[in-house]
């Protein structure tokens, strides 16, 4: 199954970044690459949420409806997002690693009839998207805790 995958060490506890990342109304002061459509639609396991992701500057938001899927507080969010031919499973993990040290970990996991031939002509952008936005949650994390 292709897949993208990035992570990052943050000098923040998980708990901290949980709360980040399930504020989704609060992703434009920090994440570049996803954006929440509807603050009225939290995530919540087995709804849908209304997103849009900019995989790269300049590029047109292009907005999706992933089912969420598992919402392990304080340790793992997931959403599928589908369509005719080609599944798109995002998948945010958190670890400790530390005292206030936490392993941020991002993966998108493609499948379906198209996964295969789609996935060359967004990978670059989207590799890049994927680590711009880990970057971005380190640095929000971080300057939140200092």
């Amino acid at each position: 199954m292709p897949s993208l995958y990035t992570e990052v060490e943050i000098n923040a506890a998980r708990s901290q970044i949980w709360q980040i990342l399930i504020a989704k109304e609060r992703w434009k002061y920090w994440n570049t690459f996803l954006f929440d459509c509807d603050p009225n639609r939290p995530f919540i396991q087995g709804r849908d949420v209304s997103l849009s992701v900019l995989r790269s500057p300049g590029e047109d938001e292009i907005q999706f409806r992933p089912i969420v899927t598992l919402v392990q507080p304080n340790y793992c969010l997931k959403w599928l997002s589908s369509i005719p031919g080609l599944h798109n499973e995002h998948v945010f993990e958190l670890q400790d690693i530390g005292v206030n040290q936490t392993r941020f970990s991002y993966q998108q996991n493609f499948s379906g009839t198209f996964a295969r031939f789609l996935l060359p002509f967004i990978r670059q952008e989207e590799r890049k998207g994927i680590q711009r936005m880990a970057w971005e949650l380190k640095r929000y994390a971080e300057k939140l805790g200092s």
